[in-house]
């Protein structure tokens, strides 16, 4: 039977057809069809802010941030709405509604949506890579200060049966376990057998992205693994089974032991805010926020200025990573005696015995005394502690640190000389430090085998003395 297309009609059947085809084209992951179609915060055409990004960031983080940061600038009714998978859109009125959006598919994508300008601020929880840096020339030096922002840390405890005999485990003995490579408990040093029981968080946790980044990398989880979506469920099961491991966020060791962990030879760390918020804990990572080295992005600024501000670092804290706030720390003594055995010397014991801690290390640029970005904001927030009251009649030390790379004649010196370069930027502020130390490559936190624990062991600590 023929029929009849009324006018308009081959039009209508036309954009019929594209539509199947688009659906079947995202029904075979051919096209992604979220990428097409307008947010439901851009279809409002109210947004002021969209930052894409890391998963660890952007679930949980990211909004809580967004919310407190439209309150400070005067809104009102605000509210945050999961629009998608990973998907956030965090409202509030000010004189009219405003909206800021974060898209939550991982750290890549920080990058490529600041390449194709569908972001303003990238959320990674991991530092950008040299092709990224390259293909985002013309966003301006992305490892510059104006473009890499250090918004918090983040640290993973790995945690057993309060019973369990062992004190610590390497970084790669956790890999080997949680791969299925070692099944026994005897296999990594505990006195008495037991058959592992491996407990990990699901697929869709932050805690499992950092724990799969800095310990297992491509090696795949074990497939008898258990896994469980709450961190308080798993910390309690471990602490039920004297064979179980697991690991958890800092907030949530509860009543199961946390470990202290050791990266190749390194003395074994114990995870604590101070031990994360310092990198000495291996399994501690910086999470970053990115932006446009050459933005015009007013907003944008005003985001990042209000994250790494004493406010906004108060929720880094609250939402479980561990924040860049100074706060002076006595080092846990029980801790401290777990691990004496593995010290190069008693200089460092002697020059910090009645000492306090504080938890911002100085690091600096690969191959350089240049200091990072984030100790270049540490400068700012260390100077503001100790020019007030709190501080009063106390003296700053510094010690510096190399890696092994070179003699021990030839460390010594770099490592005084980088505890100079920290010493110099505090005198330049007005700043007294009354003693400067290097300690050459004593006390490494990390393997001097790669590129990245050598960065890590190129420190300068900053105690304070009565």
């Amino acid at each position: 039977m023929a029929v009849k297309i009324q006018k308009g009609g081959w039009l209508l059947m036309f954009l019929i057809g594209l539509v199947l085809v688009g659906y079947g084209l995202h029904r075979y992951g051919l096209v992604d069809l979220s990428k097409l179609m307008p947010s439901a915060a851009s279809a409002s055409g109210n947004v002021i802010l969209r930052i894409h990004g890391s998963n660890t960031i952007g679930a949980q983080l990211a909004p809580a941030l967004a919310e407190a940061f439209l309150r400070q600038r005067g809104a009102t009714s605000i509210s945050t709405t999961n629009t998608g998978a990973d998907t956030f859109v965090v409202r509030g009125t000010i004189d009219k509604p405003q909206a800021i959006e974060i898209a939550a598919h991982g750290s890549a994508t920080a990058f490529t949506d600041l390449h194709a300008n569908n972001c303003d601020v990238g959320a990674a929880s991991r530092k950008i890579e040299v092709d990224e840096i390259s293909s985002l020339s013309s966003l301006g030096d992305m490892t510059s200060p104006a473009a890499e922002h250090v918004l918090g840390l983040d640290g993973i405890a790995v945690i057993v049966n309060a019973g369990n005999s062992l004190r610590s485990l390497s970084k790669d003995d956790i890999r080997r376990i949680f791969s299925g490579e070692v099944t026994d408990w005897q296999q990594v040093g505990r006195s008495d057998p037991g058959s592992i029981r491996v407990l990990a968080r699901d697929e869709k946790s932050g805690t499992w992205d950092t724990f799969k980044n800095l310990v297992l990398g491509a090696t795949p989880l074990v497939s008898s693994a258990q896994r469980i979506e709450d961190s308080r469920q798993l910390s309690d099961g471990v602490a039920a089974d004297p064979n179980a491991i697991g690991f958890v966020g800092l907030p949530f060791v509860r009543s199961a032991k946390a470990l202290a962990v050791s990266d190749a030879g390194a003395r074994p760390t114990f995870p604590t805010a101070l031990t994360i918020g310092t990198e000495d804990y291996p399994l501690s990572r910086r999470l970053y926020l990115y932006t446009a080295g050459t933005t015009q992005n007013q907003v944008a600024r005003d985001f990042v200025t209000f994250a790494l501000s004493r406010t906004g670092q108060e929720i880094v804290t609250a939402n479980g990573f561990v924040g860049q706030t100074v706060v002076p720390t006595q080092p846990d003594a029980v801790a401290l005696r777990q691990v004496e055995t593995f010290e190069a010397g008693g200089r460092y014991n002697r020059l910090t015995s009645g000492a306090a801690r504080l938890p911002l290390d100085f690091r600096f640029r690969t191959g350089s005394s240049t200091l990072d970005n984030k100790a270049l904001d540490d400068l700012g927030r260390i100077s503001s502690f100790v020019s007030s009251s709190q501080y009063a009649g106390q003296a700053i030390v510094l010690l510096g640190f190399a890696d092994s790379s070179g003699s021990p004649q030839v460390n010594d010196e770099l490592s005084k000389n980088r505890a100079g370069v920290v010493a110099d930027e505090f005198r330049s502020r007005g700043i007294k430090v009354a003693e400067v130390v290097g300690l050459g490559s004593e006390r490494p936190v990390a393997s001097n085998a790669t590129a990245e624990g050598r960065d890590k062991n190129r420190r300068v600590e900053v105690w304070l003395r009565r």
